[in-house]
């Protein structure tokens, strides 16, 4: 029998045999934390094994992305703790100004096609979008990670997803991935991998394969691929990772949980309604909802591909008065291409607020939160009451976000 993508790239990992099912003790490539779990995770190192040395320390890394710089004490401490601990045991650290930690590794050619990649992060499955097995685990578990280059981990059923149709503008990747959240739910990908096939999911782009994949999580599921590729998202990855792009294929023989066919001809924009990512209608049903604030970046929209689409929609515009849109890069790389393409300033000039590279918009200690009676549209992935603040939070895409900003209230770029 043959296997699927997920037990090929545990497979190359282990001494096991990889089926679903089936608890493997797997090698890790890359092991991670960022100032969200990395103080307790230095915290249970220190206590468990002392001074013991890691395991490859060449392949141990700090990201921090979540409250960067810090703006509250308990951050300032948190990362200043990492630090010291990544100086005494000779980690590098990707600090404060270099942006989402997950996309920092891929940027960085350390997420390659057929790795393993741990961290504290629970969008630490965006990684899939580049053919990495990237998977998000507790303190206590990468610090064990730290010491030892391993983990054991039970390989999950992966659910074959065929996807018919094509995706017409200003339809994006965005509203794709929130129409499989509403059709999938948090039950049919559950505690299991995914591969995606059709041409619509062939065709995205490195961002768009990127904000497919961050939803996973919103799903339920381990991890999600994409195998097919256009020859443009095939390039980006292969300059990253500096070698030529090969991931994984599932053998023909592969045995899936189930498959799943689904029709997207005609899909409008989407936009997922508070309380939850799953709560999915069309634009259409929620025009004249009045917003207080925008967020566009998140490592589900924060490429620079993202932003361009909403600068498309703001040159010559302005962000209607009493509406606060803020904008945060997912990383220093994007920063500097969004500056050299001039797209900040076509945000500026609209009214934008431009952050720093990071996470921003998605919980405490990040920039931009929402206060209670508040109203936002955000690119993020998730809407959870509380989860942002004390408002409420629609989900949509950067181009959707883009407009709604102008006009004041939920409107589709078609509605300008």
């Amino acid at each position: 029998m043959g296997k699927t993508i997920i037990e090929k790239i545990i497979q190359a990992h282990t001494r096991d045999e990889a089926r679903a099912g089936r608890i493997v003790w797997m090698n890790l490539d890359i092991r991670s934390a960022r100032d969200f779990g990395g103080p307790n995770v230095v915290k249970h190192y220190e206590r468990e094994y002392g001074d013991s040395p890691l395991a490859d320390r060449t392949k141990i890394f700090f990201t921090f992305d979540l409250c960067a710089p810090a703006c509250l004490l308990r951050y300032a401490d948190n990362q200043q703790a990492c630090r010291d601990f990544a100086l005494k045991h000779g980690i590098k650290v990707y600090d404060v100004d270099q942006g989402i930690g997950t996309h920092v590794l891929m940027e960085e050619g350390l997420a390659q096609p057929n790795s393993t990649v741990v961290g504290t992060d629970s969008h630490m499955n965006i990684l899939g979008a580049v053919g990495s097995f990237g998977q998000g685990m507790g303190d206590v578990d990468i610090a064990f990670a730290f010491r030892t280059g391993r983990t054991w981990f039970e390989v999950p059923e992966t659910v074959n997803v065929v996807i018919k149709g094509a995706l017409k503008k200003p339809v994006s990747a965005k509203d794709l991935t929130l129409f499989l959240v509403r059709e999938l739910g948090t039950k049919r990908l559950a505690l299991k991998a995914a591969e995606f096939y059709g041409d619509a999911v062939a065709g995205l782009s490195l961002a768009g394969r990127l904000t497919l994949c961050s939803m996973i999580t919103e799903m339920a599921g381990i991890i999600g691929f994409i195998p097919e590729h256009n020859n443009a998202a095939g390039k980006e990855i292969e300059n990253f990772a500096g070698a030529p792009f090969s991931p994984f294929a599932a053998d023909k023989d592969a045995s899936y949980a189930e498959t799943i066919e689904l029709n997207i001809q005609g899909l409008p924009p989407q936009v997922a309604v508070p309380p939850s990512p799953t709560n999915v209608r069309p634009v259409a049903e929620l025009r004249g909802v009045r917003i207080n604030s925008g967020f566009i970046g998140s490592c589900t929209n924060g490429r620079t591909e993202d932003v361009a689409a909403a600068a498309r929609i703001l040159k010559g515009r302005k962000v209607k008065a009493g509406v606060m849109l803020k904008v945060v890069p997912a990383t220093r790389r994007v920063y500097q291409e969004l500056l050299a393409k001039g797209i900040l300033q076509d945000l500026f000039e609209s009214g934008a607020i431009i952050v720093n590279p990071g996470c921003g918009g998605c919980a405490e200690g990040h920039v931009g939160l929402t206060g209670k009676g508040e109203v936002q549209i955000s690119t993020g992935n998730r809407n959870f009451a509380g989860k942002q603040g004390k408002g409420e939070t629609y989900l949509a895409s950067p181009a959707v976000v883009a407009a709604s900003c102008v006009a004041g209230q939920i409107a589709s770029p078609e509605d300008l």
